[in-house]
């Protein structure tokens, strides 16, 4: 059973529907800045494989901060701009040795260094990663606001004077889900 003001699953389930369409629109521009940056390196550079590897995410990083801000996450809570960045750094270094471990271990440990290669684990390395940073940024990073299940407080204007006056959030409809 559920209470008047519970969101119905099927409307949660859009919710988090659309969240993973922005989510996977922002990573994907992140995915080409990410693989762009990295073969420019190490095509027109000597760096090794995962220096190269590092410095195309810190790159993507950087893209994906903004996009998930102000695109994915725009709605939510934008209390404490100090701590998001903070924490989005955190799971960001931490996806980053997601990826970066997945092709050090086939790079150095299975000598598998061609540019396919490379890119096939790298782009492996990267999807363990995404699954990561999605959890940790929703959950952590950019909080939902928290919904307001009793009445509301709003303060209407009447006659020159502010008087505050219940009202009601709109109750869904029963058994839509």
């Amino acid at each position: 059973m559920s209470t008047p003001n519970a969101v119905p699953l099927s409307e949660r389930f859009r919710g988090i529907a659309r969240e993973v369409v922005k989510f996977g629109a922002v990573g994907g521009a992140g995915v080409l800045v990410n693989f762009g940056v990295f073969n420019l390196l190490r095509a027109t550079t000597d760096l090794q494989t995962v220096r190269a590897n590092v410095i195309a995410i810190v790159v993507a990083i950087i893209t994906n901060y903004v996009g998930f801000r102000y695109f994915t996450y725009r709605d939510r809570d934008l209390g404490s701009r100090r701590r998001e960045m903070i924490l989005f750094v955190l799971f960001s270094v931490i996806g980053m040795v997601i990826e970066s471990g997945v092709l050090y271990v086939a790079t150095y440990g299975f000598g598998l260094d061609s540019s396919l290669q490379n890119n096939v684990f790298k782009f492996f390395g990267m999807a363990v990663a995404t699954v990561f940073r999605f959890w940790s940024y929703r959950t952590w990073v950019f909080k939902a606001l928290p919904t307001d299940a009793a009445p509301s407080l709003v303060v209407e204007q009447r006659d020159g004077h502010e008087a505050p006056v219940a009202t009601r959030t709109p109750e869904p409809a029963a058994n839509q889900g």
